[in-house]
């Protein structure tokens, strides 16, 4: 039994979990000398994805490519739109303060104490402002690049915003049609087992029994497979992160020609925070709320208030209700089985963390794929570390946000800004910082989810108290006024040389189809 090899995955659930990782397992192994893997993703006809905007990172940009994807067929099938990084609204004080989260590391990262400099010589100029040209750009409704940029090449660092459902359809032509994915949609009625507990087989209403060799569950929060087949729990974050609802809307524009938005802005709440991601043909609006701290209709009445606000309160439908519970499991690789997307966890939207973690979690098993079962303990084992330290991050990080604010105008924000509620990690770093800025050496990994230059945007965009004595050996004050500098010519000739967002997303959506 555990000499067997690899020949047959077996994704259950569609989506963009599914069929990012089917597409991202099939495109790997199509090219691979003498590779026999088949790739089966079998999903319900009656379970429809959740289907709201979602935002990705700068790492969509490759994945897209490894699958063979073109980029203007992307953008204009998946209603997609450039993202250059995330704005906060009213997290310091619940005012009209605001800061940058930009995909652009700064000028002279990792060379000189930019922060150092600029609390010395320029406290009031935003931090991000300063040291990267992006916020100009974003602020400008700038594109990303020209329109003769190859694709996915950038001038300034992207990711997307997208259509969830869009991307899902459109994954799935692809997977199908160009990288041989077979596609089944049935019902799972039950689960046979060999005698050594791995899963043998997935029995299905109309299509008998469906063997495999490894399983991917991608059945989001239900985690039919890893969750309540194998029975692994999730380890719940409620006491650190407490939102665990999200009333979400389409918004349409006023105009067809309506400026479309760089970044994703999230504007803070009495009970949680507004997302406004900007597509070509609307808006994507949500409301993330603490079940705990708002009811339903108070969040309403919030998402009611901030459209009215923000000019599309007009023809606009009933919001849909989610809810998640925030978590993950307490392992992701069980047996010969595997969860990804929202199966393997989900804390909240905010900083896009969902499709980065499928992309990282598709590219791992495509990459590190194990030939045979035998071999599989030891995967399981390394994506089980790999993914518990990601998860952790990702909640350290997020975190991040709501514990250096100064509003204390409701319960919501005086329960997170409690020390009780901040991770030790957290804590310990938050002490370390104080005299020294995050730097490569707090977050050592190769692939690490949130870098070091993140912790900064959001450290000194929070205005963080730094120690008086903010020094770092070789901190070269004269280096820093220098990059200051060099950010603010970048900034001028990406300003004049750019094209406005919608100008460019035009220009790719009228480009004819590829064959």
């Amino acid at each position: 039994m555990n000499s067997r090899e690899v020949k047959h995955v077996v994704i259950v659930g569609g989506g963009s979990a599914g069929w990012l990782t089917a597409a991202v397992i099939a495109a790997e192994h199509a090219r691979a000398l003498g590779s026999d893997l088949r790739v089966t993703l079998l999903e319900s006809p009656e379970v429809a994805p959740v289907g709201v905007g979602e935002g990705t990172w700068p790492s969509m940009r490759e994945t897209l490519r490894r699958i063979g994807v073109h980029e203007a067929d992307f953008v204009r099938e998946c209603d997609a739109s450039f993202k250059q990084g995330s704005r906060f609204d009213g997290w310091l004080s619940g005012g009209t303060d605001r800061y940058f989260h930009p995909f652009v590391v700064p000028q002279g990262y990792g060379e000189a104490n930019l922060a150092a400099r600029w609390r010395d010589t320029h406290p009031d100029v935003p931090f991000a402002e300063l040291v990267s040209f992006q916020p100009h750009l974003c602020m400008a409704g700038k594109a990303p690049k020209q329109f003769g940029t190859p694709e996915f090449a950038a001038v300034s660092n992207y990711g997307y915003h997208l259509d969830a459902g869009k991307f899902g359809v459109f994954l799935r032509r692809h997977a199908t049609e160009r990288l041989g994915v077979r596609h089944v949609r049935d019902h799972v009625t039950a689960v046979s087992s060999h005698d050594n507990g791995d899963i043998a087989a997935l029995q299905t209403r109309e299509h008998g029994a469906i063997d495999g060799d490894l399983f991917v569950d991608c059945t989001g929060s239900r985690a039919l497979l890893l969750g309540a087949h194998f029975g692994i729990p999730l380890l719940s974050q409620k006491q650190v992160l407490f939102n665990d609802s999200a009333l979400a809307v389409q918004v349409p524009y006023p105009r067809d020609d309506s400026p479309i938005a760089s970044p994703t802005i999230s504007t803070a709440q009495s009970a949680g925070w507004i997302w406004d991601i900007g597509l070509p043909t609307r808006r994507g609006v949500g409301y993330v709320y603490s079940s705990a701290h708002c009811d339903d209709d108070e969040a309403q009445a919030t998402l009611h208030a901030y459209l009215e606000r923000s000019g599309g309160a007009q023809d606009v439908p009933a919001p849909r209700k989610l809810r998640f519970e925030p978590g993950y499991r307490e392992c992701f690789w069980h047996r010969n089985c595997v969860a990804v997307g929202q199966a393997a966890g989900f804390i909240e939207p905010l900083e896009a963390s969902a499709l980065a973690m499928v992309e990282l979690s598709a590219a791992m098993l495509a990459d590190a794929l194990p030939a045979t079962r035998e071999a599989m303990a030891v995967a399981a084992q390394r994506f089980n570390e790999a993914f518990r330290y990601r998860w952790e991050r990702v909640i350290d990080f997020l975190k991040l946000h709501y514990a250096l604010s100064r509003r204390r105008d409701s319960a919501y924000w005086q329960d997170n800004t409690a020390p009780a509620s901040i991770p030790a990690r957290l804590r310990d770093s938050l002490q370390l910082w104080r005299h020294q800025p995050p730097s490569r050496h707090d977050f050592p990994r190769i692939e690490e989810i949130f870098p070091a230059a993140s912790y900064q945007y959001v450290l000194y965009g929070m205005r963080f108290e730094m120690a008086s004595r903010h020094v770092v050996r070789a901190d070269q004050p004269e280096l820093a006024d220098r990059c200051f500098h060099e950010t603010a010519a970048l900034t001028r000739r990406m300003l004049a040389g750019l094209p406005d967002n919608r100008a460019l997303i035009n220009h790719l959506r009228q480009e004819h189809q590829r064959p």
